[in-house]
């Protein structure tokens, strides 16, 4: 192909130079005007405008000869060979590719050029006086045309090409359109005429050598065979002559699915098993129908096309995985049946119609399920959960049988029991072999009219296979109850009745329901037949009214009338009771309102309106509230009294910090508050002494209160008092249970001899013998005159005494 190609260039670059030759290209200028070129009038006037007249020159691409390459001559027709005209050129190109001698005007491209790259230039040329530089010639444009030679391929540019097309799809079926491009020029011969073909790939597609459209070849194409073609197009510029350039390409052609392929089961037969224990729903197995297509033509659904498979097993489609999850629809029985056959089709959910008459679209197998059978819990037959017993049946009686079966093959014998949780009270007892149910207890309607028991049926040897039946037992009324009134009746007649006036109508209840319904016969007691004062009348319908004999009452004689009355049912048996009927006198006003009654309570209770009566409640709460508020406060003031009186003596601190009202003033201070504070008769009893004038019954009580000892200091002082004291105390808080435990720290200290004041304490100065003389009181003052009196007159008594 080189080879070729490089002759006809040759060719070609020949003929272009016998054209120039042969003085194709040239310039030439117009006719002169007036006067000759080199008239130096016209010179100075103006030169004559010169046309100039081209021929479009031409140079051709991808020259690769050593020379320059002669493009063309300019020539002015002023030149006259001598040398005195200089051509020059500017523009695109000028004095790089293109050179120009400036003698001859010969133009020669000096660079290999591609007209794909640049297709033209365009350039300017001058013809000058070579002495004076002047213009000989207007400046004029010309343009130098790249020839085209047909150097480049075709190109697919879009690529890569990927296409589609269904299967079966008939011959001619347009998949997809390639399309080359060629850079050569289009308006220059056959370079850029581009024809299609296939190298790869013509036994199942062709192309349209024009449109490049691709075509099918074929009708058959079987996605399951070959889903995807390799195709290569091939473009041929030169209009596919010999010499053209050409290129090529893949083209992908991806063949899609249609439903042309029925499913199919792997296996015409499936086997399962299931113990006959499974609950309803439980899923048996699985199986699966293959489809060679893909996509939503696999879909498919399944049924089961026998009746007997319809009854017990259901199957579904699992949308997922397209397979078919046979399951459990009713329960199942080894002893009944031990195998089922199951005939489960497949069909597709998508029928093209296009394809119906390649067969049908479906399939079907056979699946057989297993029942393995296991232990199972009695059964109970028949299952009736009603009972019936009359209330007044002895105890042992029979209520009625349960029966229970071992549904195996092994038919092992059944134990009953009853579930104590729903009979806590025992009051039914079950056979356990026989299954008989008594009566535990005395049975009655009225207090449990129903009983819902639990009968429990196992086997004998294996207690853990449990059946359960829960059964209802109605209890039978019996007449065992006889009527009575329906209220504790009391009625009021007033003083002024009439005979024949209604005082009261009554009703009667009876717990028992006779299923006939109640009929009660009312009559008075017998103890009241010699009563002349009310009669009673049965209405026939339950109930019975009272009314007055005798033409009216007097309180004062008689106030309240018990009037017996006698209820019988219909029974059987008949039962009877008696009841009465409380009536009082009571005076009325002249419509006949009661006004007052001997019994105040039912005065009140016709008098007093609610409002009334709840206002009476309110204050009677109010009362109580008051009552209990007071009690409350008298305990706590109690309480605190006695907490006081309980105190401990260490918290007895009695302080006086202010003067009293002088001698005069003998009220201020109560001393007895401080001479509590001391058991003087403790103190008198631990002494020892029993002298007559020392604590005997002469001596004078208010000589000892009125004392004032003065404390002496003394070499042999007794403190056997104080530690006395002192340990009584402790013991006294330590057997007392009712403090809180505390320590207790007492300081006991004497006032010393060198106050210039004598001691006023009464500590060791109790005895009656005391030699003090009181006489310097009286030089204290007048505060203490009443004291120094004091003391005075009880040392004159004692002497007194002892004379």
């Amino acid at each position: 192909m080189a080879k070729g190609l490089q002759g006809c260039l040759c060719a070609m670059l020949l003929l272009l130079c016998a054209m120039q030759e042969l003085g194709c290209w040239a310039m030439h200028t117009a006719g002169q005007g007036p006067g000759e070129p080199g008239d130096p009038a016209l010179l100075a006037g103006g030169r004559v405008k010169r046309g100039w007249v081209w021929n479009q020159f031409f140079v051709v691409e991808e020259y690769t000869g050593t020379e320059p390459l002669y493009v063309g001559k300019i020539h002015s027709d002023s030149d006259e060979g001598d040398g005195s005209i200089k051509y020059t050129i500017s523009g695109e190109g000028a004095g790089t590719i293109f050179l120009i001698d400036e003698i001859t005007g010969d133009i020669h491209a000096t660079e290999r050029l591609d007209r794909e790259q640049k297709t033209f230039y365009t350039l300017r040329a001058q013809a000058r006086d070579r002495q004076t530089d002047q213009l000989l010639e207007p400046e004029s444009e010309f343009i130098i045309k790249v020839q085209d030679i047909n150097d480049s391929e075709p190109r697919f540019l879009e690529g890569p090409y990927i296409g589609s097309v269904a299967e079966l799809s008939p011959v001619g079926t347009s998949v997809m359109q390639v399309m080359a491009s060629d850079a050569d020029d289009p308006t220059y011969g056959s370079s850029a005429r581009v024809v299609y073909s296939v190298l790869e790939g013509e036994q199942h597609f062709t192309v349209d050598s024009k449109t490049g459209v691709i075509r099918t070849a074929v009708a058959d194409l079987d996605r399951e065979t070959q889903d995807r073609y390799e195709v290569v197009i091939r473009a041929t510029d030169m209009a596919g002559q010999l010499g053209g350039l050409s290129g090529s390409t893949t083209v992908t052609i991806v063949v899609t699915d249609v439903n042309d392929n029925p499913p199919r089961f792997p296996q015409k037969m499936y086997q399962f098993s299931i113990v006959e224990t499974a609950p309803v729903g439980t899923a048996i197995g699985r199986v699966k129908a293959e489809d060679s297509d893909v996509g939503e033509n696999t879909d498919m659904t399944y049924q089961v096309k026998d009746e007997e498979g319809v009854e017990m097993f259901k199957v579904t489609t699992d949308s997922n995985t397209q397979e078919a999850v046979i399951t459990v629809q009713k329960p199942l029985d080894y002893e009944s049946k031990k195998v089922h056959t199951v005939v489960v089709e497949a069909l597709n959910k998508f029928v093209d119609p296009r394809f119906v008459d390649l067969g049908t679209f479906r399939d079907q197998t056979i699946v057989r399920v297993s029942v393995l059978d296991v232990d199972e819990p009695p059964e109970f037959r028949p299952p009736s959960n009603l009972l019936e017993v009359q209330e007044d049946a002895h105890v042992g009686s029979v209520v009625g049988v349960v029966t229970a079966l071992d549904p195996d093959t092994a038919n092992h014998p059944v134990r009953y029991a009853i579930d104590r949780s729903t009979d806590a009270e025992r009051i039914f007892d079950i056979d356990a072999k026989t299954g008989a149910i008594v009566t535990g207890k005395v049975l009655d309607r009225e207090t449990a009219g129903w009983h819902n028991i639990t009968v429990l049926a196992m086997e004998a040897d294996n207690h853990s296979q449990v059946s359960r039946a829960s059964l209802r037992i109605r209890i039978l009324d019996v007449n065992d109850n006889p009527p009575e009134l329906a209220t504790p009746y009391e009625a009021a007649v007033c003083e002024d009745a009439k005979p024949g006036q209604l005082i009261q109508t009554i009703s009667v209840v009876d717990r028992d329901e006779p299923q006939s319904g109640h009929r009660f016969y009312f009559t008075l007691a017998p103890e009241a037949t010699n009563n002349h004062h009310f009669s009673l009348l049965d209405i026939q319908d339950n109930t019975a009214a009272v009314h007055t004999q005798r033409v009216g009452f007097n309180r004062q004689e008689q106030d309240v009338y018990l009037l017996p009355i006698l209820v019988v049912d219909s029974g059987p048996p008949a039962l009877s009771s008696t009841g009465t009927l409380t009536i009082r006198v009571c005076g009325c006003d002249s419509t006949g309102a009661i006004q007052s009654c001997n019994s105040t309570a039912y005065v009140v209770s016709a008098t007093l309106s609610p409002g009334a009566l709840i206002a009476l409640l309110v204050c009677v709460l109010i009362l109580v509230v008051l009552v209990l508020l007071i009690l409350t406060l008298k305990r706590h003031h109690k309480s605190h009294l006695t907490s006081e009186d309980d105190e401990d003596m260490r918290d007895n601190v009695i302080k006086y910090n202010d003067e009293g009202g002088g001698e005069q003033d003998t009220e201020a201070y109560d001393m007895s508050a401080l001479r509590s504070l001391y058991d003087f008769s403790e103190i008198k009893a631990g002494d020892g002494g029993g002298g007559p004038g020392e604590g005997g019954p002469g001596r004078n009580p208010a000589s000892e209160l009125h004392a004032l000892p003065q404390w002496v200091q003394s070499p042999d002082l007794d403190f056997s008092v104080f530690r006395d004291y002192i340990c009584r105390k402790v013991e006294q808080a330590d057997e007392d249970l009712s403090v809180p435990p505390y320590d207790s720290f007492q300081t006991y200290a004497f006032e010393g001899s060198d106050s210039p004041v004598p001691s006023l304490s009464s500590i060791n100065t109790w005895s009656s013998g005391s030699e003090q003389d009181f006489s310097y009181l009286g030089g204290w003052g007048p505060r203490f005159r009443q004291l120094a009196a004091l003391y005075a007159g009880r040392r004159g008594g004692e002497d007194s005494e002892e004379s």
